[in-house]
């Protein structure tokens, strides 16, 4: 993983956003008011604190630097700096998306 940041949800939820063309976030996003993001050192802590144990999930990946002053870096989780999308994601801003599965004991596995 890279410069990218991520996002985790449900390949269902995906499903739908790419039928609408446009992702404008899971329940959680719509409440908060942005569409959450990690980065990749923070993507597995965010799999294990969100989604622990959860199957059928996808990571979407998203070059931050086209989103321009619509993506704000603020304090979340210990402190550390969190990329927020304040806006709808569209599907022509996605890098990829790949499977997060789950390992035999639980852990998701992240693409390399």
């Amino acid at each position: 993983m890279s410069d990218l940041i991520y996002k985790i949800i449900s390949a269902a939820e995906w499903r739908e956003a790419e039928t609408a063309g446009v992702f404008k976030g899971a329940g959680i996003d719509i409440a908060d008011g942005y569409i959450h993001f990690s980065t990749a050192t923070q993507a597995a802590e965010t799999a294990a604190k969100h989604f622990a144990g959860q199957d059928g999930l996808v990571l979407v990946a998203v070059d931050p630097a086209p989103l321009g002053a619509d993506i704000k870096w603020e304090v979340s989780r210990g402190g550390a700096l969190f990329p927020h999308l304040y806006r709808p994601l569209t599907m022509a801003e996605v890098a990829w998306v790949k499977p997060l599965p789950l390992s035999p004991t639980g852990q998701h596995i992240f693409p390399v």
